[in-house]
């Protein structure tokens, strides 16, 4: 009677879920498949034309896809390495003898709390007008001048925004990793005389290789889906130099009514990111160690 009990409260708690999960991503993901293989403007009265695997070939040769795949990619690179060094060394830090960590904690976590399109529109002001003027006053121009029209500079301005958000989230995942480490091993080194980096590197960084896969997931996921930074940081521009492949499909759909093709490119970016992420969790787990 019991067990019935328990079996039913579960069910109870999970079939919302399950319920949401599969009306708002199952469904309308299976829908899009079927999608990725029509021509059509997205009018409800105009014609879906069945074209089978031209979209799929057709983007293989679109160079402003195949260009905003590029961008992603280094985008994404470089975030990645950013974000989690900064958020280890944050997290080395916080956990340390500073005085005053629980203020630093707060405080390096506070930019994730900050919503993408409002965060892109504040650094939007800070990288145009603030650095503009910065430039004018100390005769640096440049150094400091509106990097949204630079293309270089502005996929530069991405990367510090994106790093700038997630540093502190991944360093509380760091946080956590350090903190569950075994105070008698970090003590037997100690006794062995292991100086500063070599118990960094052999001991803490083995131990702490579950956060290491939790990060990198996170990390590699996000960079590689941004969008909203995107839209509302740089729109994309200038001349497309910083469209990433979310924005690419988002043009793609809403700007340019292409709602066959630009589902069919979004099937590729889900089954690339897939791929990519799921390979990152197989080599990271299989270099963690138990404890």
């Amino acid at each position: 009677m019991r067990k019935r009990r328990d079996k039913a409260w579960y069910a109870l708690f999970v079939f919302p879920l399950v319920f949401i999960f599969t009306t708002v991503v199952v469904i309308p993901f299976i829908i899009g498949i079927g999608y990725s293989f029509i021509s059509w403007d997205g009018m409800p009265l105009n014609e879906k034309k069945f074209v089978g695997l031209d979209n799929y070939i057709r983007l293989f040769a679109d160079s402003r896809f195949l260009t905003s795949a590029v961008h992603t990619v280094l985008f994404t690179i470089f975030s990645v390495l950013l974000i989690n060094l900064l958020g280890l060394t944050f997290a080395l830090a916080v956990t340390g003898k500073l005085k005053v960590k629980n203020a630093a904690r707060t405080m390096l976590f506070m930019p994730y709390l900050i919503g993408g399109l409002i965060l892109g529109y504040i650094w939007k002001f800070i990288f145009t007008d603030v650095f503009k003027s910065i430039g004018q006053i100390t005769g640096l121009t440049k150094v400091f001048f509106s990097w949204l029209l630079n293309p270089r500079f502005a996929l530069v301005a991405m990367i510090i925004v994106a790093t700038w958000q997630m540093a502190g989230y991944i360093m509380i995942i760091y946080i956590n990793g350090i903190q569950a480490m075994p105070e008698d091993v970090l003590e037997a080194a100690k006794v062995d005389g292991a100086n500063f980096w070599q118990t960094l590197l052999r001991i803490k960084f083995p131990l702490i290789m579950p956060s290491f896969t939790i990060c990198l997931f996170l990390t590699l996921s996000n960079c590689f889906k941004l969008f909203d930074v995107n839209f509302s940081l740089t729109g994309g521009g200038p001349s497309n130099a910083t469209e990433m492949m979310a924005m690419n499909i988002y043009n793609e759909i809403f700007s340019l009514n292409n709602y066959g093709y630009g589902q069919a490119k979004a099937i590729v970016f889900f089954l690339a990111v897939a791929v990519i992420t799921l390979l990152q969790v197989s080599v990271t787990k299989k270099k963690e160690v138990e404890m």
